[in-house]
C-alpha cells in the first residue's frame, strides 16, 4: 500500500521536503481520541445502512480500540510521511485488518473529518474549562467569609473613589467569570453541530444517516450545508474569542493584585510559594505568577488575530490554509487553562494586610460622595450638593485632615445650612453603611449576593454571609 491516501493520480513521489513542510502530525496528534471517537460512530452508522457488515464493523472497532490504547501508552509510531492524525490512524488500521480498514473512509473526507474532530475537542475543552472557572469563582466566594469586615478603597482612574467591603471586590471578579462561563456555554451550542457526512464539499451519493452519527456523538444538530462545513471555522474563532475575554479578565485581576502587593499599596501579602526572587537583589519577592498571567494574555490575543487573518478572504470551500487553525487554537486554550488553574490556589492563599489598609483608609476622601448624597437627601439639588462638597474637600485638603474633622464654622463658611449633624454619614465605615441600592457595597446587599453565589456554586453556608 502507498504511504499516501491520495496518490493514485500521481506519477511522482512526494518530495521529502514537501512532506516535512506539509505535515501536521506534530501538533494535531492531540486529536487522536476524538478522531477515533468520530470514526467509531461513523463505522457503526455505515453498518446500520448496509455499507459495512456487522463483522467488518466489529473488526474496525477492535482495531481502533487497539490503536487508541497504543497511543495512550506511548507505543504508537508517528511518521511525518503519513501527514496527520487521521491518516496515521487509518493507515495503521489498514495495515492490521486489510481491505476492511479501507472501507472506514466511505462517505467522508478529511475535510469533514477534521472539522468533527476539532468540534469534539473544543466541546471537551469548554466543559473542562467551565469546571476550572467555577473553581476560581469558589475561591473568590470562599474569601468572603474571611474578609467580610474588611473595608477597601475602590478606584476610578487609579484614584481613590469610594469605600467598599472586600467581598464586593471578590464578587466583581465572580461576575466577570460568570459572563465568561455563559459565553462558553453559548459558544458550545454552535460548536455542537455535526459536520461529518458533508464529505469533501458537495455531500455524498451514498445512503448515509448523519442524524444517527449525531445521536451517537451527542451533537445537538447536523450542519446543513456541505459547502459551509468544509470552510467553516467560525466555531473555533468564537471559542478563541471567549478565551480572549477570560484572559483579559485574568490579566486585569493580576494587574490589581500586582499593584496591591507593592509597598506603595501594601494591601496584599502574596504567598512566597507563588513568588520568585531576584538573581542579584537579595530582598526581592516578585509576583511572577501574576505577571506571567498578565503577559500570557498577549499570546492569547495573538492567537485570535492569527485565526481571523487565516480565515480572511478564503474562497469556498476547503483550503489547506485551514490546517494552520489548530496551532493558535491549541495554544490559546493551553495558556488560558493553565492561567485559570494556577489562579485558584493563589486566590485562596493570598492574605489582605488589614493594618496597612486601615492605616490609609482616611486618605482620598472616600466619604465625599456619601456626604454629597446626604445633602441631596436634605433637599439640595445634585449640582449644588456636588459643588458644596467639593468646597469642603478643598478646605480639608488645605488643613490635611479628613472631612469628619472639619469644624462647624468651616462648614458654615461654605453654606449656612451645613452643620455638624453631617458627621452621622462621615467616615469610611459610616459611608459604607449608608449604601442601600441593589448591586452596591451595602453590607446587607453583599451578604445576599454572597449567599446567592454560595448556592449557585454549591458552597455550604457559614456563620458569616460576608
Amino acid at each position: 500500500m502507498s504511504d499516501k491516501a491520495w496518490d493514485g493520480v500521481f506519477s511522482e513521489q512526494t518530495d521529502r521536503r514537501v512532506e516535512l513542510f506539509t505535515e501536521s502530525i506534530s501538533f494535531d496528534r492531540r486529536l487522536y481520541a476524538h478522531d477515533i471517537e468520530g470514526s467509531l460512530a461513523h463505522a457503526k452508522m455505515l453498518a446500520k445502512v448496509g455499507l459495512l457488515s456487522s463483522d467488518e464493523c466489529q473488526q474496525i472497532e477492535q482495531g481502533l480500540g487497539e490503536i487508541r490504547q497504543e497511543i495512550e501508552e506511548d507505543r504508537f509510531p508517528f511518521r511525518t510521511e503519513w501527514e496527520d492524525i487521521h491518516m496515521h490512524i487509518e493507515r495503521t488500521l489498514i495495515d492490521r485488518i486489510g481491505d476492511v480498514g479501507r472501507k472506514l473512509h466511505t462517505a467522508r473526507s478529511r475535510n469533514d473529518q477534521v472539522s468533527t474532530d476539532v468540534r469534539l475537542w473544543i466541546r471537551d475543552a469548554i466543559d473542562g474549562l467551565d469546571i476550572a472557572l467555577a473553581d476560581l469563582q469558589r475561591a473568590f466566594v470562599e474569601r468572603c467569609e474571611t474578609d467580610h469586615d474588611c473595608i477597601l478603597p475602590a478606584y476610578t482612574h487609579l484614584r481613590r473613589a469610594q469605600p467598599v467591603i472586600a467581598p464586593h471586590y471578590w464578587l466583581a471578579y465572580c461576575e466577570k467569570l460568570q459572563r465568561d462561563r455563559e459565553r462558553l456555554t453559548d459558544c458550545r451550542k454552535r460548536v455542537n453541530r455535526l459536520p461529518l457526512g458533508a464529505a469533501a464539499v458537495a455531500g455524498t451519493s451514498l445512503p448515509i444517516d448523519r442524524q444517527d452519527v449525531a445521536r451517537q456523538l451527542d451533537f445537538e444538530d447536523v450542519a446543513a450545508n456541505s459547502l459551509d462545513v468544509s470552510s467553516d471555522r467560525d466555531f473555533a474563532i468564537e471559542f478563541v474569542f471567549a478565551l480572549n475575554l477570560i484572559a483579559v479578565h485574568l490579566s486585569g485581576w493580576a494587574e490589581d493584585w500586582i499593584l496591591w502587593s507593592t509597598d506603595e499599596f501594601g494591601f496584599l501579602q502574596l504567598p512566597e510559594s507563588f513568588c520568585t526572587g531576584s538573581s542579584i537583589m537579595p530582598q526581592k519577592v516578585n509576583p511572577d505568577v501574576l505577571e506571567l498571567i498578565r503577559g500570557k494574555t498577549g499570546r492569547v490575543v495573538g492567537a485570535l488575530q492569527s485565526l481571523l487573518v487565516l480565515s480572511k478572504g478564503l474562497p469556498l470551500a476547503y483550503n489547506r490554509d485551514l490546517q494552520e487553525d489548530k496551532i493558535p487554537l491549541f495554544e490559546a486554550y493551553d495558556l488560558v487553562n493553565s492561567c485559570v488553574r494556577i489562579a485558584v490556589p493563589l486566590v485562596r492563599l493570598t492574605r489582605l494586610n488589614r493594618e496597612s489598609i486601615a492605616a490609609k483608609l482616611d486618605q482620598g476622601y472616600l466619604d465625599a460622595t456619601t456626604l454629597m448624597e446626604e445633602l441631596i437627601r436634605r433637599g439640595m439639588p445634585q449640582r449644588t450638593a456636588h459643588q458644596l462638597t467639593g468646597s469642603l474637600v478643598k478646605i480639608a485638603l488645605e488643613r490635611n485632615v479628613p472631612l469628619h474633622e472639619l469644624t462647624e464654622q468651616e462648614m458654615r463658611r461654605v453654606h449656612s445650612d451645613l452643620d455638624r449633624t453631617l458627621l452621622e454619614v462621615l467616615g469610611v465605615k459610616k459611608a459604607v453603611e449608608a449604601f442601600v441600592s441593589y448591586g452596591s457595597t451595602a453590607p446587607s446587599e453583599v451578604a445576599d449576593q454572597v449567599s446567592r453565589w454560595r448556592e449557585r456554586l454549591g458552597i455550604p453556608s457559614t456563620a458569616h454571609a460576608t
